[in-house]
């Protein structure tokens, strides 16, 4: 069975950390479990973790008035979701919903983030790391925009 340590060692996302920040990372994280059609957040939620998907899908959502919950990007195995533990107000942005069963590691935010006001160089790698989500979300955001906009007349 693997670590914590491990599965944070073997991520693409974290693979290029240095061994010490891999460990500090796992440190700060716990497995969970989401059931199909569970919400893993949502909007207006505190922002107190972030995510390591393992296995499954969740889906990046927003409520649009009139039409409903609109999917912003899908994120599988590997991929990070939520950034917001990072950025005041710390609150969740989007609706988070697991699409199948998903399996993930939840960092705690206030710990790792307590590591990185600690360390400037694990700070400057989060930084890094996240910045990449971050741009990955708006543009996601950005292409449903003009979908939603280009079905009006």
């Amino acid at each position: 069975m693997k670590t914590i340590a491990d599965l944070v060692a073997e991520s693409a996302f974290f693979r290029e950390l240095a061994p010490p920040y891999q460990q500090i990372l796992a440190g700060c994280g716990r497995n969970v479990v989401f059931k199909t059609g569970a919400f893993v957040f949502r909007e207006g939620d505190e922002s107190r973790e972030f995510y390591l998907l393992r296995a499954g899908k969740v889906a990046i959502e927003v409520d649009v008035p009139g039409r409903g919950a609109m999917i912003i990007q899908t994120l599988g195995e590997g991929d990070v979701l939520s950034w917001s533990w990072m950025v005041p107000p710390y609150k969740k942005r989007f609706d988070a919903r697991a699409v199948e069963l998903t399996r993930a590691i939840a960092f705690d935010g206030a710990c790792i983030g307590k590591k990185c006001e600690a360390d400037a160089k694990l700070g400057y790698e989060f930084f890094r790391r996240f910045t990449v989500v971050i741009a990955e979300r708006l543009a996601a955001t950005r292409l449903q925009l003009l979908d939603l906009y280009a079905d009006r007349p």
